[in-house]
């Protein structure tokens, strides 16, 4: 039962009286099934199983966790410009077969920054912060709230121009390059608040998918936003595997613009390709 839970949570009660098994049935589930839990002390005092490492403490009083299980009961969240003028602006480069290379890659950070700025900051909300004026007195400024606990993840590589003009908006985020969702690690997500998952393109989700199981596994509080430029209409259908995954995680969409176009790109058409002038390699 645990193992299908979206949040694995271990009551861990006096010692005394507690199952002396579990401790190896838990460690057994850790190491030869990638089984993610954590652990919450019932009385507060009662010595916790195997190590914190391991099975992470949690209170259940705790801000960020409350707020991770009610994410779980809103639906998933989706926000994207496809109407809006400016997405027409933005998307013209990318779908212009003449703009390859620094010029797209260059499109791609300006569609970051926009997502970024227009979205990201609406969906995470801000935080103010004290700093000097340019007449100078002090003043308050704002940016994302949480902005040093969050980690933008470049899914590589063509998410790696957009998440560059994401971090510029973000400049306090972590960055990091993951072309698997093992690129991934505990550390890159340990004490953060946000994750953005950003691509270019989604197509099917498959990959999109093990990106956002394998973060859930590693932090299972952290809000996971994916962020991209274009996403294929059907699967933010409520029915679609990754939408249910989404919805099952707390994960957020953020997107340029949705496509019913089904059209995925291949050799001088994939975007990847063009982004980075190889389409003469494939």
């Amino acid at each position: 039962m645990l193992k299908e839970a979206d949040q694995a949570i271990v009551v861990v009660g006096d010692k005394r009286t507690r199952s002396s098994s579990m401790d190896e049935a838990l460690h057994e589930a850790m190491r030869v099934e990638n089984f993610r839990a954590r652990q919450v002390l019932l009385p507060s005092q009662s010595p916790p199983r195997l190590d914190e490492e391991k099975l992470p403490l949690v209170r259940l009083d705790d801000e960020e966790f409350v707020e991770s299980i009610v994410r779980h009961l809103h639906p998933v969240e989706i926000i994207h410009a496809t109407d809006k003028t400016a997405a027409k602006l933005l998307t013209s480069p990318s779908r212009d077969a003449s703009v390859a290379g620094p010029a797209l890659r260059n499109t791609h950070a300006r569609v970051g920054r926009y997502l970024a700025t227009e979205f990201v900051s609406q969906l995470v909300g801000l935080e103010e912060y004290d700093m000097p004026h340019v007449q100078g007195h002090r003043t308050t400024g704002h940016r994302l709230r949480g902005e040093q606990q969050t980690t933008i993840a470049a899914l590589m590589r063509g998410g790696e121009p957009m998440a560059f003009g994401v971090n510029e908006v973000f400049p306090k985020a972590r960055f990091i390059h993951a072309a698997s969702a093992t690129d991934i690690k505990r550390h890159h997500v340990d004490d953060q608040c946000t994750m953005l998952l950003v691509d270019s393109v989604v197509n099917s989700g498959k990959t999109l998918m093990q990106f956002i199981d394998h973060v859930r596994g590693l932090n299972a509080n952290i809000r996971i936003v994916v962020m991209a430029g274009v996403v294929q209409a059907e699967v933010v259908v409520e029915t679609h595997p990754l939408a249910k995954l989404m919805g099952r995680h707390g994960a957020s969409l953020v997107a340029l613009r949705l496509s019913e176009n089904k059209f995925t790109g291949t050799k001088g058409t994939d975007t990847g390709n063009r982004l980075f002038n190889t389409t003469h390699l494939i």
